[in-house]
């Protein structure tokens, strides 16, 4: 008997209302399995399962032939829309640049490159009242962490030297920061391209949602499929 938890997050919950807990009778089920059984059983869930991406325990799954055991936790991730290394935070607090700012100066930084995510009132033609963010907590700050290595190992013959991310969630106003990404790096050229590669992983790969309250009601905002940074 295999007892599987499925997590459903943003427009997926919504559309199922809670989490779902299921139980096949062999001793593990392949991930193509789940998505098979999802798709015969779960109607409304149908037309979504091909665009998410699915983790379990907590990590990117890229191989839809993995087994599945009794206990395993699965989340369902939609498109993208505090741990032991502060330089990677998911917070409900209000975000401070000067924070990032001091976590990545180093005394061989000639340019510090501090990217500000900010609420803005008006989305596709929309007016935006707030915003709402989402995560799967400990996944999304499991990525950031990630997307910081990446970074760096993407960069490591440009002389970057440290990054810092910290992603708000919660209910956001506008001008609320809702996303801080600090690059530090011998040369202002590698600094700017480095945080503009960082902003682009987060929004790919961490799994944080929006919802959009405006005059007409509210809305998950439209997203990308992830696209995982592996370990």
């Amino acid at each position: 008997m295999v007892k599987i938890t499925i997590q459903l997050f943003a427009g997926l919950k919504d559309i199922v209302g809670s989490d779902i807990i299921e139980n096949f009778d062999q001793e593990s089920i392949s991930v193509a399995e789940l998505r098979k059984h999802l798709e015969q059983n779960y109607e409304k869930l149908r037309p979504y399962l091909s665009g998410v991406a699915i983790a379990i325990n907590e990590d990117y799954v890229l191989d839809d032939n993995i087994e599945l055991h009794d206990g395993d936790s699965v989340a369902l991730i939609p498109p993208i829309a505090g741990g032991e290394d502060p330089s990677f935070l998911v917070t409900k607090q209000t975000l401070q640049s000067s924070t990032v700012k001091k976590m990545v100066a180093t005394p061989s930084s000639g340019a510090i490159v501090v990217f500000e995510g900010i609420v803005r009132n008006l989305h596709q033609g929309r007016k935006v009242l707030h915003l709402e963010y989402e995560a799967y907590n400990t996944m999304a700050l499991k990525q950031l962490e990630l997307v910081g290595n990446e970074v760096l190992s993407q960069f490591a013959n440009r002389e970057v030297h440290k990054i810092a991310i910290h992603h708000r969630i919660g209910m956001l106003e506008i001008g609320d920061i809702s996303l801080l990404v600090a690059i530090s790096a011998t040369h202002r050229a590698d600094a700017f391209e480095a945080a503009n590669f960082a902003v682009d992983r987060v929004k790919e790969t961490v799994p944080i949602w929006k919802k959009e309250y405006g005059e007409n009601g509210t809305m998950w905002q439209e997203g990308i499929s992830p696209k995982p940074v592996t370990e």
